[in-house]
């Protein structure tokens, strides 16, 4: 069973990680005002405000290097054949829930040869040499236009 957790972008520009809680009242005795808020196992008094927009659910999965895969992280997959050049493919990884598609994914942002349906479930794929997070879509947007 995978370990269910969030992160989010603070209101400060760091990262934030753990559990998501979406205030959507004041809690007048707490001074806590509406919002989207991470925090650690203790709870509400120990949270971080954070951009909703940014907000983005653990896959599970880790790259590589052993980093997190979180919904909204652009991921470079390498895959070893027997073409001159080693290939890769850039995408963004998205919860696919209003597709009918209940599960985590990439989207091809760029041209491909491959196809490009179902990367990220793809993981014991033999083809595929790597996955690395290059970065997300909220810092590093070009990075999907780059190839």
């Amino acid at each position: 069973m995978r370990e269910i957790k969030f992160r989010g972008m603070g209101i400060n520009g760091e990262w934030d990680y753990g559990n998501l809680s979406i205030i959507k009242q004041k809690i007048k005795s707490m001074g806590i005002e509406p919002g989207s808020y991470i925090s650690n196992k203790a709870g509400v008094p120990f949270a971080y405000r954070v951009r909703p927009e940014t907000v983005g659910q653990y896959t599970g999965l880790k790259d590589k290097n052993g980093r997190e895969i979180y919904k909204g992280d652009i991921i470079r997959i390498t895959y070893d054949t027997n073409w001159s050049e080693e290939p890769y493919y850039i995408g963004e990884v998205k919860f696919l829930d209003n597709e009918n598609y209940p599960a985590f994914d990439l989207r091809p942002w760029i041209d491909c040869e491959m196809n490009a349906l179902s990367w990220l479930k793809s993981e014991t794929d033999p083809s595929v040499k790597s996955y690395e997070v290059i970065g997300n879509i909220y810092e590093e947007p070009e990075l999907l236009e780059s190839k």
